[in-house]
């Protein structure tokens, strides 16, 4: 299928939809299929909306933390030696989540408290 146009709400083509979905309706679109010759009309709609005060929270501060808890760190492809001290230290990577998981006492030990994603890694 081709898609030949994709409207906003409120353009021509649109306002029964706008009607019938709402602040919801994101586009609509019409696509072709050129072997069936049929025309199909698609819209996109928002399911769900997150306040930003429900959105991820930072770490947990360092007194709530063990020692031994286990963290996500990021290290950028190109940071070698970043990469080859957290190695050293014991990181574990985790392909998954495209982090390093490193124990808490390790991240302070390196200095790296800046590049913590999240409070904890979920085991593979």
């Amino acid at each position: 299928m081709i898609t030949q146009t994709t409207l906003r709400p409120g353009q021509k083509g649109t306002k029964d939809l706008a009607k019938k979905y709402g602040d919801r309706l994101v586009c609509v679109r019409y696509k072709y299929d050129k072997q069936t010759r049929r025309r199909y009309t698609t819209v996109e709609l928002i399911e769900k909306e997150i306040a930003p005060d429900s959105a991820p929270t930072a770490p947990p501060a360092p007194e709530t933390m063990s020692p031994e808890q286990r963290l996500g760190i990021r290290v950028e492809y190109w940071e070698n030696d970043v990469r080859e001290k957290v190695k050293a230290a014991g990181g574990i990577w985790r392909p998954r989540h495209k982090l390093w998981e490193m124990r808490y006492e390790d991240v302070i030990a390196l200095g790296l408290e800046a590049r913590v994603v999240g409070d904890r890694i979920i085991e593979p």
